[in-house]
């Protein structure tokens, strides 16, 4: 036995390592997941027996406007958020500057639920902030989460607060372990600024832009709790999105077939990007080699 161990270690430790993540994802995620689109193919309430209609809730999905609404504000989620990595990236450069105090400006990466209360006291337009920046400029306040159309817009700007302070803190770790050898060769050829940060530190950082912006998409598009805290998909469904869409049919109208399909319809996107985007990484990195 000791001399079969000593064979196949090579391939049995790491195999033994993985085995119980792996088995905790097929469990959790990918059972979950096959469940979820059998549970789309029902009409179900989450109690009593499932009634078989196929592609019903799927036909339903795609007459519904409230469905094109929630994916129109996934857009903008997804288009806005993009802000983050950069934003992330620059303020990671500034903070990581050899300057004293310089570190104090860190922004605070909280949870999102406790920004999305903050914010919604900085939005009331009759004594939040935001009513006393207008105040003291002898104008009103508008009220950004009763207007449906700047509603989703208020909401992903208060999102960005946590996800740009998220990429920073990926981009300061991903700064401080550069190589000082490829940065003198660098500063031997001359490299200074934009040069230096295209051609020395960027390339560094591929790994971690592959991170901060898988992450920031995936946020983008599972966007629930701001949504939850802030305005609870309103007005009229205005700010809702898919993520909120299928917990609102799901828990509030006994809608679990149905909840499940949007389901469904959120995890497709997600794999479709995920899949475009990883093929994009490989090919970079095969082209750099």
């Amino acid at each position: 036995m000791t001399s079969l161990w000593r064979r196949h270690r090579w391939w049995l430790t790491p195999t033994l390592l993985i085995l119980p993540g792996a088995i905790l994802f097929a469990v959790v995620i990918l059972a979950s997941s096959v469940q979820s689109l059998w549970i789309s193919l029902h009409d179900w309430d989450g109690f009593g027996p499932m009634i078989w209609i196929g592609l019903g809730n799927y036909r339903e999905l795609i007459n519904d406007p409230q469905f094109y609404v929630s994916l129109k504000n996934n857009l903008i989620w997804l288009v806005m958020f993009m802000l983050a990595p950069p934003i992330g990236l620059a303020i990671a450069l500034l903070v990581n500057q050899k300057i004293k105090g310089m570190r104090v400006v860190i922004p605070l990466v909280l949870a999102s639920v406790a920004v999305g209360v903050v914010f919604t006291w900085v939005y009331t337009p009759e004594f939040g902030l935001l009513a006393l920046i207008f105040r003291a400029f002898g104008a009103n306040a508008p009220a950004l989460l009763s207007d449906e159309h700047l509603v989703t817009f208020a909401i992903v700007i208060a999102a960005l607060w946590p996800q740009i302070a998220f990429c920073m803190v990926l981009y300061l770790a991903g700064l401080n372990n550069l190589s000082e050898e490829l940065i003198g060769a660098g500063r031997v050829d001359g490299a200074r600024g934009w040069n230096m940060l295209r051609h020395i530190v960027l390339p560094q950082l591929t790994q971690v832009t592959f991170i901060a912006i898988a992450v920031t998409v995936v946020g983008a598009l599972r966007s629930f709790d701001m949504i939850s805290v802030m305005t609870r998909g309103g007005p009229f469904g205005s700010s809702s999105v898919l993520a909120y869409q299928m917990f609102e049919q799901s828990i509030f109208s006994y809608r679990f077939g149905y909840g499940a399909a949007i389901a469904s319809v959120l995890f497709v996107i997600m794999a479709v990007f995920i899949t475009w985007y990883l093929t994009r990484i490989i090919r970079a990195e095969e082209r750099g080699a």
